[in-house]
């Protein structure tokens, strides 16, 4: 399909730079583009490509200097990524050709079980009974609903999913393969023989609205009560999310990071990939824990970056990165010394 950059402009609010009649059959990334190709420019390590890349329509911020003679039409907005990301969601709006509906044949919906309308099941999915399923729900081949489950309006649950009994996922939501939600917490107690014996983990999980879960991720049922993950949470593939924890609105968690129990996280906190929190923590609203940190003590400062292991203040943890990197002239310096005083 081929749209013109005037028409981007009016669906953007864009201020539009060029030939308006600009035309763009593909989006792509701009180290792969050529004159067909719609990209969009947000991260300052790209910026160079804007002298030489040769590029249909380029979105752009209000300040970005580009080659006019490689690029045919330019629409600068104040916030590029966030213009992106609504093109985007028209474009696979457009591109839908899911066609997913019904019930297969080959299904099993426990008694007392009931849905709303447009409920997609697909083969071999399994929900159990007492389970509520909303509007427009959509569970994908294989996948496990447990009993006395329940699934909220507009929410889908791709392949291989297992949502176990009693857990809660809201409206909005998507949770991507091989995810597991409410599996059994890591609740063992010490015996005087040196074995361990299981603590029934007797809680469940409750997700709020407009979450999503990433493929693989397995957030475990609480002890006792529930683990939360509120409304607006993101969470990407590969996580552990330990029995009682507590994630806070709009707190978002790269790849494999790892949360122990009763961990409680304010709203609007962001995880970097790989980090590792301990135990019964209280983490700040804000709080930006970077990648492969480790996380050993309440944050309670809102808005800091954490960064290191153990985790300190970030700036305080590059200083001390940059410290690290004088010692071997350091010590030769001492050395030096050394040999001075001993008349050597």
């Amino acid at each position: 399909m081929e749209i013109k950059a005037k028409e981007l402009a009016v669906l953007l609010g864009a201020i539009l730079e060029g030939n308006p009649d600009a035309k763009v059959s593909k989006l792509a990334k701009i180290e792969e583009a050529d004159t067909d190709s719609f990209c969009f420019l947000a991260n300052p390590k790209y910026y160079h490509y804007a002298q030489t890349a040769h590029v249909g329509i380029l979105l752009c911020d209000e300040t970005l200097d580009y080659n006019r003679d490689n690029i045919q039409a330019a629409l600068r907005v104040p916030e590029p990524y966030v213009a992106f990301q609504k093109l985007m969601e028209l474009y696979a709006a457009m591109n839908n050709n899911n066609s997913s509906a019904g019930i297969d044949a080959n299904t099993h919906i426990g008694k007392g079980s009931t849905y709303g309308s447009n409920l997609y099941l697909g083969a071999f999915a399994y929900v159990g009974a007492n389970v509520k399923l909303g509007n427009n729900v959509k569970i994908y081949p294989n996948a496990y609903v447990g009993d006395n489950a329940a699934i909220g309006d507009n929410t889908t649950i791709y392949a291989n999913v297992s949502i176990y009994h009693d857990c809660k996922v809201g409206t909005d939501c998507i949770i991507h393969s091989g995810a597991v939600i409410g599996a059994d917490g890591f609740g063992f107690a010490p015996q005087a023989d040196g074995t361990y014996k299981k603590i029934p983990q007797t809680g469940n999980v409750v997700i709020g609205n407009h979450v999503e879960i990433g493929a693989n991720t397995c957030i475990d049922r609480a002890v006792i009560g529930s683990t939360q993950i509120k409304d607006g949470v993101k969470l990407d593939n590969l996580i552990q999310v330990a029995h009682n924890v507590e994630i806070g609105e709009n707190s978002v968690s790269a790849a494999q990071a790892g949360i122990s129990g009763s961990t409680r996280f304010g709203k609007n906190v962001m995880i970097g990939g790989q980090a590792g929190i301990t135990g019964h923590l209280n983490i700040a609203d804000g709080t930006k824990i970077q990648a492969q940190s480790a996380v050993i003590r309440d944050v309670t400062e809102p808005n800091k970056g954490i960064s290191g292991a153990p985790a300190i203040d970030a700036r305080e943890h590059y200083r001390l990165l940059a410290s690290i990197k004088a010692l071997p002239q350091l010590i030769q310096r001492v050395k030096e010394l050394e040999k001075k005083l001993e008349g050597k």
